[in-house]
């Protein structure tokens, strides 16, 4: 069983679409948008608009909804894992072996779970929901769990390390923390295993890119 310590003060928030922009009602202020609201917003669609123009849109938009799905009951699972409560939703095969593959690997260097699907604020600026906060490795980090369908390319997931900064940055703002740690667990629909991890040198980088992302997005709007 994981260790889980409760060392602050997490809060639920309520959320809420206002013309197409997915807001995070909370205690800090006014409601801000989203992390994925937000770099999806100053994304570029070069690359995803060719992959759907290359299987077509029906094709496309199907392989989207059965990852969701997959994705989805992975982490639910994942989420009764940390917090070492008995799965009772709705069960996939393929979503609990790849749950399990995770599992598997991360167990032993999980010290610590201070919380399971955090809400996170940067006050003023946006939110969002990190699935895993705690002690990795002997370090404070945060942790995403991921699906994919095909193992990626570390220079292929900046969105994810850009995530990963943007709740530190958060944790630390409203928490007084100094998170400096990431970690991207990551598991294929074949099993595939991927572990990415962000030390305090490269952390500084994404703090940085996310930053730029947060101004950008603020100037389009």
């Amino acid at each position: 069983m994981l260790k889980i310590t409760t060392p602050y003060p997490y809060q639920e928030f309520k959320r809420k679409s206002v013309n197409g922009k997915r807001l995070y009602e909370n205690p800090y202020g006014d409601p801000v948008p989203s992390v994925t609201t937000i770099l999806s917003k100053t994304k570029d669609m070069t690359h995803l608009n060719a992959w759907k123009k290359r299987v077509g849109e029906k094709k496309a938009q199907q392989i989207v909804t059965e990852a969701a799905g997959v994705g989805s009951i992975m982490h639910e699972m994942l989420e009764a894992w940390s917090l070492n409560q008995e799965y009772t939703g709705k069960t996939m095969l393929q979503a609990k072996m790849m749950a399990e593959t995770v599992i598997k690997n991360v167990e032993a260097d999980i010290d610590e779970v201070w919380g399971s699907e955090v809400n996170l604020c940067y006050p003023g600026l946006y939110a969002g929901t990190t699935d895993l906060v705690g002690m990795y490795k002997g370090k404070p980090c945060i942790m995403d769990f991921k699906q994919t369908n095909k193992p990626k390319k570390r220079e292929w997931i900046d969105d994810y390390f850009m995530q990963a900064a943007a709740y530190a940055m958060a944790h630390n703002e409203i928490f007084e923390t100094k998170i400096e740690h990431a970690a991207i667990f990551m598991c294929s629909r074949d099993l595939d295993w991927q572990l990415f991890e962000v030390g305090p040198e490269e952390f500084k980088v994404w703090e940085e890119k996310w930053a730029s992302k947060v101004a950008e997005f603020y100037n389009l709007s």
